[in-house]
Protein backbone atom coordinates (compact mmCIF):
# COMPACT_ATOMS: atom_id res chain seq x y z
CA UNK A 1 0.00 0.00 0.00
CA UNK A 2 1.38 3.52 -0.92
CA UNK A 3 2.36 5.59 2.18
CA UNK A 4 0.46 9.04 2.78
CA UNK A 5 2.68 12.12 2.01
CA UNK A 6 3.62 13.45 5.49
CA UNK A 7 2.77 17.36 6.72
CA UNK A 8 6.51 18.09 6.18
CA UNK A 9 5.77 17.30 2.59
CA UNK A 10 7.56 14.63 2.16
CA UNK A 11 5.68 12.43 -1.02
CA UNK A 12 5.08 8.80 -0.98
CA UNK A 13 7.86 6.60 -2.70
CA UNK A 14 7.45 7.51 -6.80
CA UNK A 15 7.33 5.48 -9.31
CA UNK A 16 10.10 3.70 -9.33
CA UNK A 17 11.36 3.50 -5.52
CA UNK A 18 11.90 0.13 -4.23
CA UNK A 19 11.27 -0.93 -0.30
CA UNK A 20 14.73 -1.72 0.92
CA UNK A 21 13.57 -4.16 3.90
CA UNK A 22 11.26 -5.57 1.27
CA UNK A 23 14.23 -6.36 -1.37
CA UNK A 24 16.57 -7.52 1.45
CA UNK A 25 13.90 -9.89 2.85
CA UNK A 26 13.37 -11.19 -0.97
CA UNK A 27 16.12 -11.03 -2.91
CA UNK A 28 18.83 -14.07 -3.41
CA UNK A 29 21.33 -13.16 -6.00
CA UNK A 30 22.84 -9.91 -7.02
CA UNK A 31 24.68 -8.26 -9.52
CA UNK A 32 26.46 -5.39 -7.67
CA UNK A 33 28.69 -3.51 -10.13
CA UNK A 34 30.58 -0.18 -9.99
CA UNK A 35 29.04 2.21 -11.98
CA UNK A 36 31.82 5.19 -12.67
CA UNK A 37 34.78 2.90 -14.66
CA UNK A 38 38.54 2.05 -13.23
CA UNK A 39 38.24 0.75 -9.61
CA UNK A 40 34.75 1.80 -8.84
CA UNK A 41 34.32 -2.77 -8.41
CA UNK A 42 35.99 -1.93 -4.90
CA UNK A 43 33.97 0.16 -3.97
CA UNK A 44 30.93 -2.34 -4.47
CA UNK A 45 32.48 -4.69 -2.34
CA UNK A 46 30.65 -3.31 0.93
CA UNK A 47 27.52 -3.31 -0.67
CA UNK A 48 28.05 -6.90 -1.58
CA UNK A 49 28.86 -7.51 2.04
CA UNK A 50 25.50 -5.79 3.17
CA UNK A 51 23.22 -7.85 0.91
CA UNK A 52 25.36 -11.34 1.98
CA UNK A 53 24.35 -10.68 5.57
CA UNK A 54 20.70 -11.56 4.20
CA UNK A 55 21.41 -14.56 2.45
CA UNK A 56 21.79 -12.72 -1.27
CA UNK A 57 24.50 -14.42 -2.82
CA UNK A 58 26.25 -11.38 -5.00
CA UNK A 59 28.19 -11.05 -8.21
CA UNK A 60 30.61 -8.42 -8.32
CA UNK A 61 31.11 -6.42 -11.63
CA UNK A 62 32.36 -3.07 -13.76
CA UNK A 63 32.43 -1.26 -16.42
CA UNK A 64 35.29 -2.60 -19.23
CA UNK A 65 37.09 1.04 -18.60
CA UNK A 66 40.44 1.66 -17.37
CA UNK A 67 41.75 5.29 -16.03
CA UNK A 68 43.83 6.59 -19.12
CA UNK A 69 46.80 6.43 -16.68
CA UNK A 70 46.19 2.18 -17.17
CA UNK A 71 44.85 2.00 -20.23
CA UNK A 72 46.00 5.46 -22.93
CA UNK A 73 43.05 4.42 -25.44
CA UNK A 74 40.24 6.33 -24.86
CA UNK A 75 36.73 5.10 -23.73
CA UNK A 76 35.26 1.66 -22.27
CA UNK A 77 36.61 -1.38 -24.50
CA UNK A 78 34.43 -3.55 -26.69
CA UNK A 79 34.66 -7.33 -27.05
CA UNK A 80 36.92 -7.14 -29.71
CA UNK A 81 39.18 -5.55 -27.63
CA UNK A 82 39.67 -8.13 -24.64
CA UNK A 83 41.00 -11.74 -24.61
CA UNK A 84 39.93 -14.33 -21.92
CA UNK A 85 36.07 -13.40 -21.28
CA UNK A 86 33.20 -15.38 -21.33
CA UNK A 87 30.50 -13.64 -23.27
CA UNK A 88 26.96 -13.33 -22.15
CA UNK A 89 26.15 -10.67 -25.07
CA UNK A 90 27.97 -8.59 -27.13
CA UNK A 91 28.37 -5.92 -23.87
CA UNK A 92 28.34 -8.20 -20.89
CA UNK A 93 31.33 -10.51 -20.61
CA UNK A 94 32.66 -12.56 -17.25
CA UNK A 95 35.73 -12.18 -16.70
CA UNK A 96 38.60 -14.10 -15.05
CA UNK A 97 42.39 -13.43 -13.50
CA UNK A 98 43.49 -12.94 -16.79
CA UNK A 99 40.95 -11.14 -19.12
CA UNK A 100 42.78 -8.03 -20.49
CA UNK A 101 42.81 -5.89 -23.30
CA UNK A 102 44.58 -6.96 -26.37
CA UNK A 103 47.10 -4.44 -25.48
CA UNK A 104 47.94 -5.97 -22.20
CA UNK A 105 46.17 -3.97 -19.63
CA UNK A 106 43.92 -5.66 -17.03
CA UNK A 107 40.93 -4.29 -15.79
CA UNK A 108 39.96 -3.65 -12.01
CA UNK A 109 37.80 -6.79 -12.20
CA UNK A 110 39.90 -9.03 -13.48
CA UNK A 111 42.42 -8.44 -10.35
CA UNK A 112 39.07 -8.65 -8.22
CA UNK A 113 38.57 -12.31 -10.19
CA UNK A 114 42.31 -13.36 -9.10
CA UNK A 115 41.53 -11.48 -5.53
CA UNK A 116 38.33 -13.92 -4.91
CA UNK A 117 38.58 -16.91 -7.22
CA UNK A 118 35.16 -15.80 -8.92
CA UNK A 119 34.21 -14.74 -12.33
CA UNK A 120 33.54 -10.85 -12.41
CA UNK A 121 31.26 -9.00 -14.65
CA UNK A 122 32.33 -6.34 -16.96
CA UNK A 123 29.94 -4.07 -18.81
CA UNK A 124 30.81 -2.31 -22.34
CA UNK A 125 29.17 1.59 -22.40
CA UNK A 126 30.32 1.44 -26.59
CA UNK A 127 26.71 1.36 -27.66
CA UNK A 128 25.38 3.77 -25.06
CA UNK A 129 22.77 3.48 -22.57
CA UNK A 130 20.41 0.94 -24.88
CA UNK A 131 23.76 -1.69 -25.12
CA UNK A 132 24.00 -1.68 -21.37
CA UNK A 133 20.57 -2.75 -21.38
CA UNK A 134 20.70 -4.99 -23.35
CA UNK A 135 23.92 -6.96 -22.00
CA UNK A 136 22.60 -6.76 -18.45
CA UNK A 137 19.59 -7.95 -19.70
CA UNK A 138 21.54 -11.22 -20.95
CA UNK A 139 23.48 -11.51 -17.54
CA UNK A 140 20.44 -10.64 -15.28
CA UNK A 141 18.96 -14.00 -17.08
CA UNK A 142 22.04 -16.24 -17.46
CA UNK A 143 23.22 -15.68 -14.09
CA UNK A 144 19.79 -15.92 -12.63
CA UNK A 145 20.08 -12.48 -10.48
CA UNK A 146 16.34 -11.06 -8.95
CA UNK A 147 18.34 -7.90 -8.07
CA UNK A 148 20.23 -5.15 -9.78
CA UNK A 149 22.89 -2.84 -7.61
CA UNK A 150 24.80 -0.28 -8.99
CA UNK A 151 27.62 1.35 -7.06
CA UNK A 152 28.81 5.34 -7.87
CA UNK A 153 31.69 5.92 -5.58
CA UNK A 154 32.35 9.30 -4.80
CA UNK A 155 28.66 10.60 -6.08
CA UNK A 156 28.93 11.90 -9.70
CA UNK A 157 25.70 10.59 -10.39
CA UNK A 158 24.19 12.83 -8.12
CA UNK A 159 25.38 15.75 -10.24
CA UNK A 160 22.53 18.43 -11.97
CA UNK A 161 25.87 19.61 -14.13
CA UNK A 162 26.17 22.89 -12.95
CA UNK A 163 28.69 21.72 -10.50
CA UNK A 164 32.04 23.74 -10.70
CA UNK A 165 34.11 20.13 -9.70
CA UNK A 166 32.30 17.58 -11.48
CA UNK A 167 34.77 16.10 -14.43
CA UNK A 168 33.58 12.42 -14.98
CA UNK A 169 29.94 12.12 -15.61
CA UNK A 170 29.47 10.15 -18.75
CA UNK A 171 30.05 6.95 -17.15
CA UNK A 172 27.49 7.03 -14.33
CA UNK A 173 24.89 8.88 -16.77
CA UNK A 174 24.62 6.11 -19.48
CA UNK A 175 24.50 3.59 -16.05
CA UNK A 176 21.69 5.27 -14.56
CA UNK A 177 19.92 5.91 -17.85
CA UNK A 178 20.18 2.00 -18.13
CA UNK A 179 19.26 1.15 -14.46
CA UNK A 180 16.13 3.61 -14.73
CA UNK A 181 14.88 1.63 -17.89
CA UNK A 182 15.91 -1.34 -16.10
CA UNK A 183 13.54 -0.59 -12.81
CA UNK A 184 10.46 -1.69 -14.33
CA UNK A 185 12.11 -5.43 -14.89
CA UNK A 186 13.11 -6.20 -11.65
CA UNK A 187 14.39 -4.50 -8.31
CA UNK A 188 16.92 -2.21 -8.70
CA UNK A 189 19.17 -0.40 -6.10
CA UNK A 190 21.51 2.73 -6.59
CA UNK A 191 24.52 2.95 -4.28
CA UNK A 192 26.43 5.96 -3.54
CA UNK A 193 29.81 5.25 -1.69
CA UNK A 194 32.64 7.37 -0.64
CA UNK A 195 30.75 10.34 -0.47
CA UNK A 196 32.69 12.75 -2.85
CA UNK A 197 36.06 10.75 -2.31
CA UNK A 198 36.47 11.25 -6.13
CA UNK A 199 36.78 15.34 -5.26
CA UNK A 200 34.28 16.03 -7.73
CA UNK A 201 30.78 16.79 -5.76
CA UNK A 202 31.31 18.71 -2.73
CA UNK A 203 29.79 17.57 0.64
CA UNK A 204 27.26 20.44 0.43
CA UNK A 205 26.00 19.59 -3.17
CA UNK A 206 25.73 15.76 -2.44
CA UNK A 207 23.75 17.08 0.81
CA UNK A 208 21.52 18.62 -1.57
CA UNK A 209 20.68 16.14 -4.54
CA UNK A 210 20.33 13.83 -1.91
CA UNK A 211 17.71 15.62 -0.25
CA UNK A 212 15.74 16.30 -2.83
CA UNK A 213 15.97 12.24 -3.54
CA UNK A 214 14.36 11.95 -0.20
CA UNK A 215 12.06 14.58 -0.73
CA UNK A 216 10.70 12.46 -3.56
CA UNK A 217 10.55 9.08 -1.81
CA UNK A 218 13.57 8.10 -3.43
CA UNK A 219 16.38 7.43 -0.56
CA UNK A 220 15.86 3.59 0.99
CA UNK A 221 18.30 3.71 3.52
CA UNK A 222 22.05 3.84 3.80
CA UNK A 223 24.64 1.08 5.77
CA UNK A 224 28.08 2.19 6.71
CA UNK A 225 30.92 -0.67 6.35
CA UNK A 226 31.83 -2.30 9.30
CA UNK A 227 35.80 -2.20 10.64
CA UNK A 228 36.27 -6.51 9.09
CA UNK A 229 34.83 -4.57 6.05
CA UNK A 230 37.25 -1.70 5.88
CA UNK A 231 39.93 -3.89 6.76
CA UNK A 232 38.61 -6.47 3.76
CA UNK A 233 38.74 -3.10 1.41
CA UNK A 234 42.13 -2.22 2.86
CA UNK A 235 43.68 -5.90 1.49
CA UNK A 236 41.48 -5.17 -1.95
CA UNK A 237 43.22 -1.89 -2.47
CA UNK A 238 46.55 -3.01 -1.86
CA UNK A 239 46.00 -5.26 -5.22
CA UNK A 240 43.15 -3.22 -7.32
CA UNK A 241 44.53 0.45 -8.29
CA UNK A 242 41.81 3.18 -7.07
CA UNK A 243 42.04 6.59 -5.37
CA UNK A 244 38.08 7.07 -4.56
CA UNK A 245 37.99 3.49 -3.10
CA UNK A 246 40.95 4.09 -0.66
CA UNK A 247 39.90 7.28 0.61
CA UNK A 248 36.88 5.48 1.63
CA UNK A 249 39.39 3.59 3.74
CA UNK A 250 41.32 5.88 5.15
CA UNK A 251 38.46 7.60 6.77
CA UNK A 252 37.16 4.07 8.17
CA UNK A 253 40.62 3.88 9.39
CA UNK A 254 40.08 7.73 11.17
CA UNK A 255 41.97 10.04 8.73
CA UNK A 256 41.27 13.91 8.97
CA UNK A 257 42.32 16.83 6.95
CA UNK A 258 42.18 17.31 3.58
CA UNK A 259 43.55 14.02 0.58
CA UNK A 260 44.92 15.36 -2.97
CA UNK A 261 44.24 12.96 -5.20
CA UNK A 262 44.74 12.62 -9.15
CA UNK A 263 48.18 13.61 -9.36
CA UNK A 264 47.29 16.49 -6.52
CA UNK A 265 44.97 18.09 -9.28
CA UNK A 266 42.03 17.52 -6.88
CA UNK A 267 41.68 17.64 -2.84
CA UNK A 268 39.13 17.12 -0.67
CA UNK A 269 37.69 16.71 2.81
CA UNK A 270 38.33 13.30 5.21
CA UNK A 271 34.90 12.75 7.13
CA UNK A 272 33.54 9.51 8.57
CA UNK A 273 30.33 10.06 6.67
CA UNK A 274 32.49 8.40 3.47
CA UNK A 275 32.41 5.36 4.87
CA UNK A 276 28.70 5.16 4.35
CA UNK A 277 26.89 4.02 1.21
CA UNK A 278 23.24 5.77 0.73
CA UNK A 279 20.84 3.04 -1.33
CA UNK A 280 18.47 5.27 -4.25
CA UNK A 281 15.82 4.28 -6.04
CA UNK A 282 17.22 4.64 -9.96
CA UNK A 283 13.99 6.03 -11.19
CA UNK A 284 13.62 8.65 -8.76
CA UNK A 285 17.65 10.01 -8.77
CA UNK A 286 16.94 9.71 -12.84
CA UNK A 287 14.13 11.66 -13.06
CA UNK A 288 13.91 14.14 -10.15
CA UNK A 289 17.90 14.82 -10.24
CA UNK A 290 20.45 13.79 -12.67
CA UNK A 291 19.88 15.39 -15.97
CA UNK A 292 22.61 14.84 -17.92
CA UNK A 293 21.19 11.17 -17.37
CA UNK A 294 18.53 12.35 -19.12
CA UNK A 295 20.66 14.25 -21.85
CA UNK A 296 22.45 10.63 -22.81
CA UNK A 297 19.48 8.51 -22.39
CA UNK A 298 18.72 7.81 -25.95
CA UNK A 299 22.59 8.36 -27.21
CA UNK A 300 23.60 5.86 -29.56
CA UNK A 301 27.29 5.53 -28.32
CA UNK A 302 29.60 6.63 -25.79
CA UNK A 303 31.13 9.02 -28.29
CA UNK A 304 27.33 10.45 -29.00
CA UNK A 305 26.89 10.39 -25.16
CA UNK A 306 30.28 12.46 -24.86
CA UNK A 307 29.91 14.86 -27.30
CA UNK A 308 25.70 15.78 -26.24
CA UNK A 309 27.42 16.91 -23.00
CA UNK A 310 30.47 18.91 -24.50
CA UNK A 311 28.09 20.56 -26.83
CA UNK A 312 26.04 21.89 -23.62
CA UNK A 313 28.86 23.08 -22.03
CA UNK A 314 29.21 19.86 -19.38
CA UNK A 315 32.82 17.87 -18.84
CA UNK A 316 33.24 14.38 -20.50
CA UNK A 317 35.94 11.71 -19.13
CA UNK A 318 35.45 10.13 -22.64
CA UNK A 319 36.56 13.84 -23.91
CA UNK A 320 38.69 14.29 -21.28
CA UNK A 321 40.70 10.54 -22.51
CA UNK A 322 40.49 11.54 -26.13
CA UNK A 323 43.00 14.93 -25.55
CA UNK A 324 45.13 12.95 -23.62
CA UNK A 325 45.50 10.70 -26.09
CA UNK A 326 46.42 13.64 -28.46
CA UNK A 327 48.66 14.60 -26.19
CA UNK A 328 50.42 11.49 -25.68
CA UNK A 329 50.05 12.02 -21.95
CA UNK A 330 50.10 8.87 -19.03
CA UNK A 331 49.14 11.11 -15.89
CA UNK A 332 46.89 13.91 -14.69
CA UNK A 333 48.51 17.32 -16.16
CA UNK A 334 49.00 20.75 -13.93
CA UNK A 335 45.76 22.37 -16.11
CA UNK A 336 43.50 19.58 -15.45
CA UNK A 337 40.78 21.78 -14.80
CA UNK A 338 41.19 23.61 -18.48
CA UNK A 339 38.26 24.30 -21.07
CA UNK A 340 38.50 21.18 -22.66
CA UNK A 341 37.38 19.19 -19.78
CA UNK A 342 34.40 21.75 -19.33
CA UNK A 343 33.97 23.57 -22.50
CA UNK A 344 33.03 26.85 -23.05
Amino acid sequence: MAQQGSKGGREAPASGATQLETVLRTARKALVLGVGGGGDIVGAIPTARFLELFGITCVLGGLSWERFVYDPQPGTRTLAEVTNVRPLAPTAWLANAQTATTSGVRFAESRVAELYGAETLLVDLSQGAAGVVAGLRAAIEQLGADLLVGVDVGGDSLAEGHEPGLRSPVADALMLAAFSQLGDELPSLWGVFGYGSDAELTPAEIDHALSVVAEHGGLLGAWGMTPAVAAELRRVVEQVPTEASAIAVACAEGARGTRAIRNGTRTLALSPVGIVTFYLAPRVLYERVAALARLVADAPSLEAASARLVDGGFPSEYAFEVEMYRRGAHEYPPDARNSYLRPH
